[in-house]
């Protein structure tokens, strides 16, 4: 069932919920758990509403003493409360089921030892697929829960950890009791269960009480965790929050778990964050997953704090638990921990997200109109996450950092363990800095769309600028021309080559024309950076000499960031098809060995791979993507040896290999005939070789299954399984699309995984045939699986490959029949299209 807003308002103006009781029986078998639940809350008497529970059965409701009928007031999702008291008690016995979706209580088993491993997942509206409870961000209350498990087990809750007693007669399960949590919403309330291992450490708060820390994984994992690492970053966070906000550490322990199959980065449970199992290295990262692991971590822990101490009142106010969140884990990456660039890789990968997704039809303003759940589980997107971000960035720069933090320290004073919307934050922010913010407010926060920037500049004979104004546009769709604060940055080559910064000015850009008068009379240096040091959210053009600077000596810049923001002007303009794709890929395999930042490079191959197959002209895709494929291995073995850059380049080689010869390079990797000092081929890079193998018809389900023994792991069979969807031939892809569309049975990492082996194709009519099957089963998809499920499919599945105007057509007439209620299908499949249609674009000025 969809709770609206509507309902959430009306169901708040009546109730005041106290606690719960929950208590869970996980021995039942593999299907489902027991659930029993008792609510106590005020409400208006008199007054009738429903607790949110999506069982398998309910056995028993009792409303104070009153045994209610369970087929008349349950509908498996919501539980009818008829005549409410001012004071009630509310117990509900019912079994659960677990998922294996990612969503609610989650229930996977370890191939490598058979044990199963539980964790929740509960945002947005899952908690009630745990335990009956009114699933709404601003009634909270307060948490106990009794789990009884298998005895071997660790069982992990929000509370610490109790000291667990014999359960039954046979000695093999005990039963937990958890002391109450503070008050919280239901959403970060949290049970991880099973035999996980754990590292322990502890710190001290700033109100010197000591917090306890613990670092799981599974027992097959465990040997590959860098628990020593998450501490540290663990601890540098702390000190710089608890210092930020004025405020300790809210809650009594610290436990960061990494789980299996989850679908998101980590989520925010108090005291108990969970995690992407990614993020345990069995293989050699690259810097780039390690930063990104810091940030999480990072990310995770500023949510104790803005979402979990004081929690937004409804989802409309997502973007700001999120953004506050991406914003705090990047200042705090780059002023208290090892990742003094983080502001480099913000640029290159948040903002990166941001504008793509600010540019799609789906765009929205920071502040979305969240009818109901539906309309937030789509909102987790680059607006809500990269672009709120961003424009908290441009807010600091504005108001100024200290003024901010003296801001955010009075919020967190006045609303420890409320409800908040977005104008309590505000209010706390204008009367810190002075600065009126509702009109920056009305144009940041409630207006959609991303401007672009330009500089006028003339010349004196001389070389002298004799005047220089910054030129403001927007697109018609979304015409607001808003107020920037940004830093305009000269730079010119030195004595060493390097490209520096020889003069910065600071301004507000307001407007369609800004005039800048203050740099007239300075020399005409090399290189204008509009936007430097990254301050606005805005899209930048290059001047034609700047343009010609940049492509000569993109790899002299001495600092890192400069050179991101002149990447992102080149691919936001390929992107834009005003400038021909084949020049970015040309620029980057020109530059990207010269590239010092990790991340950059990540986000520099993908964006050459996303060129290469959407937005060169379809004719000369082949040649141009094996001439990438033979630049990617010359890198690879130039690079220095056993570098992060040596690994990227290898990884992208074979992701774009299918020559002959490449794919004999890739097959004498895998065996070892070929080796490249410093590269070790371990088991994550083993199967992305293989799988590069399989795409070029070289390798078949054979060799897939003798590697599947090899690495008889989850990861294993995952990697099989996309493996197995890329052999290149019309009954592979038919029995993937089965496995996905047709028996919709499979977990949720492993459906992603088949759904990447579908796409990987070198030639896309081996996709052909699924276009029309798509368009005919997306709409009962969308209506049988949950949210997790139908969104990898819908997007993942959508023909976006086959790059022409019959699949525009064909997305147009199935949007045409779409009934008016699947606002958030119909979103989807609108973003779909825009890929294509942009692709169109590219490639016709691709020349």
């Amino acid at each position: 069932m969809n709770l609206t807003r509507e309902e959430a308002r009306e169901r708040a103006a009546l109730l005041n919920v106290q606690s719960y009781d929950v208590v869970l029986d996980l021995t039942r078998g593999e299907k489902v758990f027991g659930s029993k639940t008792t609510v106590r809350f005020g409400a208006t008497a008199g007054a009738s509403t429903f607790i949110d529970a999506v069982t398998a059965e309910v056995r028993s409701v009792t409303l104070n003493g009153t045994e209610l009928d369970p087929a008349a007031v349950s509908d498996g999702v919501r539980i009818q409360l008829p005549e409410l008291a001012a004071e009630n008690e509310l117990v509900i016995d019912a079994d659960a089921l677990y998922m294996n979706t990612g969503e609610g209580l989650h229930r996977f088993v370890d191939p490598v030892d058979d044990e199963v491993y539980l964790y929740s997942q509960f945002e947005v509206p899952d908690s009630r697929r745990m335990f009956a409870v009114f699933e709404q961000p601003d009634l909270k209350a307060s948490f106990g829960f009794t789990v009884t498990a298998p005895a071997h087990w660790d069982v992990i809750s929000n509370s610490p950890t109790p000291v667990p007693m014999p359960a039954g007669k046979t000695g093999t399960a005990a039963t937990w009791a958890f002391e109450p949590t503070p008050r919280i919403s239901s959403y970060i309330t949290a049970l991880i269960a099973g035999p996980y291992q754990s590292v322990r450490s502890e710190l001290t708060s700033s109100d010197g009480r000591t917090i306890p820390l613990g670092v799981f994984a599974r027992k097959s994992l465990m040997q590959f965790m860098d628990a020593e690492n998450v501490f540290e970053l663990t601890r540098q966070g702390f000190e710089f929050y608890e210092k930020q906000f004025g405020t300790p550490y809210p809650f009594t322990k610290y436990d960061q778990l990494f789980v299996p199959e989850f679908n998101a980065g980590a989520m925010e449970n108090a005291g108990a964050v969970t995690f992407l199992e990614n993020y345990v290295f069995r293989s050699k990262p690259t810097e780039a997953t390690i930063e990104r692991r810091a940030i999480t971590v990072l990310h995770e822990l500023a949510h104790m704090w803005f979402g979990d101490l004081v929690t937004m009142r409804w989802w409309n106010d997502l973007w700001l638990n999120e953004s506050f969140a991406e914003f705090m884990s990047t200042l705090a990456a780059a002023e208290a921990t090892e990742w003094k660039n983080a502001w480099t890789t913000f640029a290159s990968v948040e903002k990166s997200w941001a504008y793509r997704q600010d540019q799609l039809p789906s765009t929205h303003p920071i502040v979305a109109e969240i009818k109901d759940l539906e309309d937030v589980q789509v909102n987790f997107d680059g607006i809500t996450y990269a672009k709120g971000a961003s424009v908290l960035r441009q807010l600091v720069a504005w108001v100024g950092q200290e003024e901010f933090m003296a801001g955010v320290r009075e919020y967190f004073g006045k609303h420890a363990w409320g409800n908040t919307e977005l104008s309590d934050l505000l209010t706390e922010l204008e009367a810190a800095s002075g600065r009126d913010l509702k009109e920056w407010s009305t144009e940041w926060l409630e207006t959609a769309g991303v401007n672009t920037l330009r500089a006028e500049i003339a010349a004196d004979p001389d070389g002298t600028v004799a005047s220089f104004a910054i030129l403001q546009s927007a697109v018609p769709e979304q015409p607001t021309l808003r107020r920037h604060r940004l830093a305009v940055g000269f730079y010119n080559l030195d004595a060493d080559g390097k490209l520096v910064r020889t003069h910065r000015e600071e301004l507000d850009v307001d407007g369609e024309r800004t005039e800048v008068p203050v740099l007239a009379g300075l020399p005409r240096p090399a290189l204008v950076l509009l936007n430097d040091d990254d301050l606005a959210y805005a899209k930048i053009r290059l001047d034609e000499e700047s343009l010609r600077t940049s492509k000569s000596h993109l790899k002299d810049f001495a600092q890192s960031l400069p050179r991101t923001l002149v990447w992102s002007s080149a691919w936001d303009a390929t992107r834009d098809g005003e400038t021909p794709a084949r020049e970015y890929v040309e620029l980057i395999l020109n530059n990207v060995a010269y590239e010092t930042d990790s991340s950059v490079v990540m986000v520099l191959l993908r964006q050459l791979a996303t060129s290469l197959i959407y937005y060169v002209r379809p004719e000369d895709r082949e040649r141009l993507t094996t001439g990438a494929a033979d630049r990617l291995w010359e890198l690879s073995g130039q690079a220095q040896a056993g570098s992060d850059s040596q690994l990227q380049f290898v990884k992208a080689f074979a992701g774009l290999a299918r020559s002959a010869g490449q794919l004999d390079a890739v097959a004498a990797l895998l065996s070892g005939a070929q080796t490249l000092e410093g590269l070790t081929v371990d088991a994550d890079l083993r199967w992305e070789l293989l799988t590069s193998l399989v795409a070029g018809g070289r390798f078949g389900q054979t060799e897939i299954d003798a590697e599947l023994e090899r690495d008889a792991t989850a990861t294993g069979q995952r990697a099989a399984a996309l493996a197995q969807a890329a052999i290149p031939t019309a009954e592979a892809k038919a029995a993937a699309w089965e496995a996905v569309v047709g028996t919709g049975e499979l977990p949720n990492a492993t459906q992603q995984s088949v759904i990447s082996g579908f796409n990987r194709v070198h030639d896309t009519a081996l996709l052909e045939p699924f276009a029309d099957k798509y368009f005919a089963a997306v709409e009962d998809v969308w209506a049988s699986r949950t949210h997790e499920i139908a969104q990898q499919i819908v997007v993942g599945l959508y023909p976006g490959r086959l790059t022409t105007q019959a699949t525009v057509e064909l997305t147009d007439r199935f949007l045409a029949g779409l009934s008016g209620d699947l606002a958030a299908l119909r979103r989807l499949v609108l973003e779909n299209r825009d890929g294509v249609v942009r692709a169109l674009k590219a490639q016709a000025a691709d020349k």
